[in-house]
């Protein structure tokens, strides 16, 4: 069910809204807990996209998760959701809410994933070769690990991939040795 254009006008309006009454961080805050609730529990993003529950039901379950854990505009603005029957794009407004905010204050989101637990060490120098890339941003970073990149880091920033993981090298290695260039070469 992803509709962008729904959820970026969902967002700008709490921005807004959010704006005009000084509470662009506190919102900001309960975003980011409803991302991470989101993302932790599949079931209940489940519930909320569920055709057979329904809205008092949703808004019984969604105030059982919210309770006293976000603010009063957010939880007024959850319910504005529920009352529309837009709860199932809850996890799309809320990531576009998150990006919005991230524009309006210069903030760019880095990604980093590496093979292990990521070093103190290797997560400064890989920020500082990001921040000499773009040095007018303040970042945010996100770190995953995925032991299929054997060793080596992959770095996700606005739009642009950096792949320094040993995977990468295998797979070029891989393509090479399919294509033949070697065998023309001995020639």
């Amino acid at each position: 069910m992803n509709n962008p254009r729904l959820a970026g006008r969902y967002a700008k309006s709490l921005l807004d809204l959010a704006t005009e009454q000084n509470q662009i961080e506190a919102v900001y805050a309960d975003m980011k807990w409803l991302n991470s609730v989101c993302k932790s529990n599949p079931d209940f993003t489940a519930v909320l996209s569920s055709p057979i529950i329904k809205a008092d039901k949703k808004e019984a379950i969604i105030n059982a998760v919210t309770q006293s854990r976000v603010s009063i505009l957010t939880t007024a603005f959850i319910q504005l959701l529920v009352k529309k029957t837009r709860e199932a794009n809850l996890p799309e407004i809320v990531n576009a809410y998150i990006d919005q905010y991230n524009t309006l204050n210069n903030i760019q989101k880095v990604k980093i994933t590496t093979a292990g637990p990521l070093t103190d060490t290797l997560r400064e120098e890989i920020m500082t070769n990001v921040k000499a890339a773009m040095p007018t941003k303040t970042f945010e970073i996100e770190t995953a690990i995925k032991d299929e990149l054997i060793g080596g880091f992959i770095v996700e920033t606005g739009g642009q991939l950096v792949d320094a993981s040993i995977l990468r090298d295998l797979k070029d290695i891989q393509k090479q040795f399919m294509d033949n260039e070697f065998i023309h070469k001995l020639r």
